[in-house]
């Protein structure tokens, strides 16, 4: 045990701290040197053995006071070599390490405290142009954040839980069945390993509030309904320092009052004359992006459709444009003078006239195949 630095230097304490004292300066020594935080340096690794064994002979009375009269030399006679390794530390401290890394005898061994947050859903409402180019919103979500006043400890600020009595920090209690030894949780700390004395006025303990936070959500175009985002670690804070939770967008496209969709096309309709359709035309449509112009060809159809190409809704995939399809619907006037009934009367007799010669001639020809 020579030429070892004293415990009380190594732990910057005074030779009459108090036992949260030493626990608050080890705690503090063991988060910055230890291995998991400091991978391959050996400095730190020599520092955080050197930290543990100062705390394990001044948390403990007698040692600590064979230490204060003795020194060194004391504690060897007395049989006290320090840690065998890390395991050792791990064990022994395994309630510190889950109070600032979320799980026992530093990831090593022992119970494991920390929990994932839960996951939480939001139902975003979005205008059909929006779903159809992208935008960028900002969102209210409640959820369970770490508690600001003890820092998610549970514990009122400059207190520190406590190792459970009834199961000695394993979060388990032994009893005896006859030949066997049954294991079940501990009921004075629920498995946790350690109790709250001084809880939190602010959570009651509880390590977590809930509060409102403001997300921005950006939104890709093509999304429709149904569409599900993904925001990692905007869920829920998990309790002892585990991983947050995500939150999921659920997307809800609202109606266009002219277009629809069909995947990445989208569909409107049309109203064109009579004459219109007759004679042709050249008309203006409205597309997502403004209007274009529609030549109406003659004799077109009621029901045909037009398409213009790469004018639809882009794919989430391939970021591709639909098309839009336009479909024409002939409108019958209700309502139309007397010369221009006079006129529409005139053309249907020489549509009548014409229908009547050319069934004439059908029907001729019919006779004169059954005749031969």
């Amino acid at each position: 045990m020579q030429n070892k630095r004293d415990y009380y230097e190594i732990l910057g304490v005074d030779r009459s701290a108090s036992d949260p004292e030493l626990k608050k300066a080890y705690r503090r020594l063991a988060l910055k040197f230890h291995p998991d935080k400091n991978p391959g340096n050996q400095e730190a690794e020599d520092k955080f053995k050197e930290a543990a064994e100062a705390y394990e002979v001044l948390r403990d009375a007698k040692k600590r006071s064979i230490y204060d009269q003795y020194g060194h030399q004391g504690l060897e006679g007395a049989g006290f070599s320090g840690f065998g390794g890390f395991e050792d530390i791990f064990s022994s401290f395994g309630d510190i390490f889950e109070d600032f890394f979320g799980f026992g005898a530093g990831g090593r061994s022992g119970r494991s405290r920390a929990q994932r947050g839960s996951d939480l859903r939001y139902d975003l409402s979005i205008a059909f142009m929006d779903a159809a180019f992208g935008t960028e919103t900002e969102i209210d979500v409640e959820k369970m954040e770490s508690c600001p006043t003890c820092e998610g400890s549970g514990c009122e600020p400059g207190t520190y839980p406590e190792t459970c009595s009834s199961c000695n920090g394993h979060g388990q209690v032994s009893r005896s069945q006859g030949f066997f030894t049954v294991r079940t949780t501990c009921p004075s700390c629920r498995g946790a390993g350690q109790t709250i004395v001084n809880p939190c006025k602010s959570c009651r303990s509880a390590g977590q509030v809930r509060t409102s936070k403001k997300v921005s959500v950006k939104i890709p175009g093509g999304v429709d309904t149904g569409s599900r985002l993904r925001l990692t670690g905007e869920g829920e804070a998990g309790p002892h320092g585990g991983p947050r939770g995500d939150l999921y967008i659920f997307i809800h496209v609202e109606q266009h009052e002219f277009f629809a969709r069909n995947n990445s096309d989208i569909i409107c309709e049309i109203p064109i004359s009579f004459i219109q359709a007759t004679l042709g035309d050249e008309i203006s449509i409205p597309t997502l992006e403004g209007e274009k112009t529609l030549k109406i060809h003659k004799g077109t159809q009621p029901g045909e459709t037009f398409r213009f190409r790469s004018e639809g809704i882009p794919s989430l995939r391939s970021g591709r444009r639909g098309d839009q399809i336009i479909q024409v619907a002939v409108k019958t006037p209700t309502h139309i003078s007397k010369k221009q009934e006079t006129l529409l009367r005139e053309f249907a007799q020489l549509e009548t006239d014409s229908l009547s010669s050319k069934i004439k001639n059908i029907f001729k020809g019919t006779v004169e195949r059954a005749a031969r």
